[in-house]
């Protein structure tokens, strides 16, 4: 699945090769010995791979306990395999329980960390638990521990972060060190300053990069093609290719998704369609579903749904199970070409056989079906998601919210406001003008009840105000009712009470104390 901006390849590669390291979440509780026991007796048959997968979304302390009835049932834990079951969690993105593995290993079992081991630990505690945490965890290792691999996964959280000043000061440090003049760290801070759009200091990192003679690989010519697409070179980036090859760089699958997306958007079908068919000979048994899931998405973005039929069938005869993110990437490259009956056959395909429920394909249909008009379509879909089990998250709710607002349908929109509710912590979110024509309408439309349903919502979602106050007093007073608890409520959200607020709630018949 890939984004048809220019990036994708670069953005990819970057996560896939500067992401290191690690620490942990507390151990739960061990269970009374009578349940350890009985705990004991029901075995569990599945490998323990496959029990730690299975976690999902599980909160802190799954891990643990998995870890500590397996050893019940005998199991004995190698560090070898629980380092590669971290990397795999890591590879899926399942950063906490990768994070909590790590300290189960540490904390439980008194394993010692490697210093490979320390940066990937430190980049899980960065993903986990900010910045910060990474960096009292850097400062806490022993000397020798304080390598190249370390520094450089702390560059990489500093660069992921958007850090320039840290970053820079530490690739600094790096080169007083002597542990600068490698091909990841230079990466590593060209890709920051792409992402700041400060593409002559990109230059000036290539130019370093000869002078040191560190040769670039795969990934410095996605970051240089990036940044020479950024300012409309698409001369520099062939050029580049050309300089690639003289110097006998290896470029991967992802140098090629990058061209042929630089392409895509720069309308030079043709050239994108070659840089696929130089990716597609690139591939190799060990790259897995992902470059044919790019391949799906820039057939589309070129306009070739033959092509992407073809691949899809390619998927389908080379891996005996297709996921659900290469169905996910099938419905977004379909949605791009707006075949939308085969949007259907390849939906209800994967209904039929889907191993976990997937609530983004859901979301692919129902966007589907609300581009073309089809409202009682989508909600009945999302019914029949509900019976399944499936729960609703911020897309769900941003598809719903803006397509009944487009329709004037303020009430069934203000719904699934109060659906973004329920959403876990900072999942939901409310623009500025989204909230501007709520209060608008409602006010307009007297709707006393709906106005106070709207604070609520913005008490719940961390965006109340003053502004959000004026609105329900003006609606108040255009409905003609009171609140006398209203006063009381905008101290207790600590909201000033400003003059244009106090003027409204005198109007309302509020004196005050």
């Amino acid at each position: 699945m890939a984004p048809p901006a220019p990036f994708a390849g670069a953005r990819l590669l970057l996560r896939r090769l500067l992401s290191t390291a690690t620490e942990a979440v507390a151990e739960a509780a061990a269970p009374p010995a009578a349940a350890a026991a009985k705990a004991a007796k029901k075995k569990d048959p599945r490998p323990l791979y496959r029990r730690l997968s299975a976690l999902g979304s599980a909160g802190e302390g799954s891990v643990s306990r998995v870890m500590n009835k397996w050893v019940r049932e005998g199991g004995e834990p190698r560090a070898d395999d629980l380092v590669k079951y971290v990397k795999e969690l890591r590879k899926y993105k399942r950063h906490t329980h990768a994070l909590e593995l790590m300290d189960w290993m540490v904390n439980a079992r008194g394993m010692n960390m490697s210093l490979t081991n320390h940066a990937i630990r430190l980049d899980l505690i960065c993903k986990v638990r900010g910045i910060e945490a990474a960096e009292n965890y850097f400062t806490g290792l022993p000397d020798p521990a304080k390598n190249h691999r370390t520094y450089g996964a702390l560059l990489n959280c500093y660069c992921s972060a958007k850090m320039e000043d840290k970053a820079t000061d530490l690739y600094h440090k790096m080169d007083e060190l002597g542990i600068s003049s490698s091909t990841l760290p230079i990466n590593n801070l060209m890709s920051l300053y792409v992402k700041l759009g400060q593409h002559k200091k990109v230059d000036s990192l290539f130019e370093e990069m000869k002078v040191k003679n560190v040769k670039p690989d795969s990934l410095t010519c996605c970051i240089l093609m990036t940044s020479y697409a950024a300012s409309n070179k698409i001369d520099a980036v062939e050029e580049l290719l050309k300089e690639m090859v003289e110097k006998d760089v290896t470029l991967g699958w992802s140098a090629y998704s990058t061209l042929a997306s630089i392409y895509v958007n720069a309308g030079l079908v043709e050239k994108a369609e070659s840089a696929l068919k130089k990716l597609e000979g690139l591939i190799s048994s060990n790259d897995g579903r992902q470059p044919f899931d790019f391949l799906m998405s820039l057939y589309a973005s070129a306009g070739n749904l033959s092509e992407v039929n073809r691949v899809w069938d390619v998927i389908k005869a080379n891996f005996s199970k297709v996921t659900n993110t290469s169905y996910l990437g099938m419905l977004q490259a379909l949605y791009k070409l707006n075949d939308f009956d085969r949007m259907n056959q390849i939906f209800e395909e994967w209904e039929s056989n889907y191993e976990t429920y997937d609530v983004r394909l859901t979301n692919m249909m129902i966007r589907s079906h609300l581009k073309n008009g089809m409202t009682e379509e989508a909600e009945s879909l999302w019914e029949k998601a509900k019976e399944k089990g499936a729960d609703f998250d911020s897309k769900t709710c941003e598809l719903f919210l803006d397509h009944y607002m487009a329709k004037g349908d303020m009430n069934t929109a203000l719904n699934w406001v109060e659906n973004m509710t329920k959403l876990p912590k900072k999942a939901g979110k409310l623009d500025q003008d989204k909230i501007h024509k709520f209060q608008k309408y409602l006010e307009e439309h007297k709707d006393a009840e709906g106005a106070e349903r709207f604070c609520n919502c913005l008490r719940t979602l961390g965006c109340i105000d003053g502004k959000a106050y004026e609105s329900l007093l003006h609606t108040y007073l255009a409905a003609g009712k009171r609140s006398p608890s209203l006063r009381q409520q905008i101290k207790d959200d600590n909201i000033e009470i400003c003059y244009d607020i106090g003027k409204l709630l005198k109007r309302m018949g509020d004196k005050g104390r």
